[in-house]
């Protein structure tokens, strides 16, 4: 039976940890197994994983997002491996849909959501004040429609689906954008080197806290990280990522 594994990447989130595996073990309808990478945090995420019986990875240090994730995808055993963002709330049909979308298509390599918080093509304004509204809400948007499904050059990593064939083909994330910011962009490029198409998946929905990761950063050490990370993308590819926003 195909399942998917779902990876969150953690550091001292816990309060977010829990509203996102709370939201995946009530709005998910096809089979995964969920693997927590802990980031070394410091607010009782082990305790919870153990409480919880999730599986999960506990590393001795704080190593970012793209080694964590790394971590997830070794122990994974997936026939669809999908990164996720603690601070993520899914919704109604939503792993079933982005499934149906990556598995229509043999070219279709990558998957990902619409969203509230997201540069790029993926981000959309609904009307919701809360989680029960929002929930009430993906009950219409959530409907299975090919339609809806959007080709594009870029997806952001905050929810982000693909086939174990990809990372059996390009390996994994790139760790030299540690702590994070554009490991994404890199691994969509790479995708699309080899041939993989990628989807909006429009018929999807979920909501994106956003930034939490790295909120902890002072704005200009943060600044300082995404223009490391963009140049050193430009030095990788002599490509401007920016042109796939």
């Amino acid at each position: 039976m195909t399942f998917t594994s779902i990876i969150i990447p953690t550091y001292n989130g816990l309060h977010y940890l829990q509203s996102c595996v709370n939201s995946i073990r009530q709005y998910t309808n096809v089979p995964y197994e969920l693997i927590v990478v802990d980031n070394a945090s410091t607010d009782g995420t082990v305790e919870y994983c153990r409480r919880e019986a999730i599986t999960f990875i506990s590393l001795p240090t704080n190593v970012g997002f793209p080694k964590a994730c790394n971590e997830g995808l070794r122990a994974a055993k997936g026939d669809h491996l999908l990164l996720l963002n603690n601070d993520v709330i899914v919704t109604h049909h939503w792993l079933s849909n982005m499934t149906n979308a990556l598995s229509q298509f043999k070219h279709v390599g990558i998957v990902g959501p619409k969203t509230n918080y997201a540069s790029g093509r993926q981000k959309v304004t609904y009307p919701y004040d809360n989680f029960d509204e929002l929930h009430r809400l993906t009950q219409e948007i959530n409907q299975q429609n090919a339609s809806k499904w959007k080709d594009v050059e870029r997806l952001v990593g905050f929810c982000f689906l693909f086939k174990r064939e990809v990372m059996e083909r390009i390996g994994y994330l790139d760790e030299q954008f540690s702590p994070g910011h554009y490991e994404d962009d890199d691994y969509c490029y790479r995708a699309r080197m080899h041939g993989y198409h990628l989807l909006i998946c429009g018929d999807t929905y979920v909501h994106h806290h956003g930034g939490i990761s790295f909120l902890k950063h002072e704005s200009t050490e943060l600044n300082k990280l995404i223009d490391r990370n963009y140049h050193l993308f430009r030095q990788k590819w002599n490509v401007d990522p920016h042109i796939f926003i």
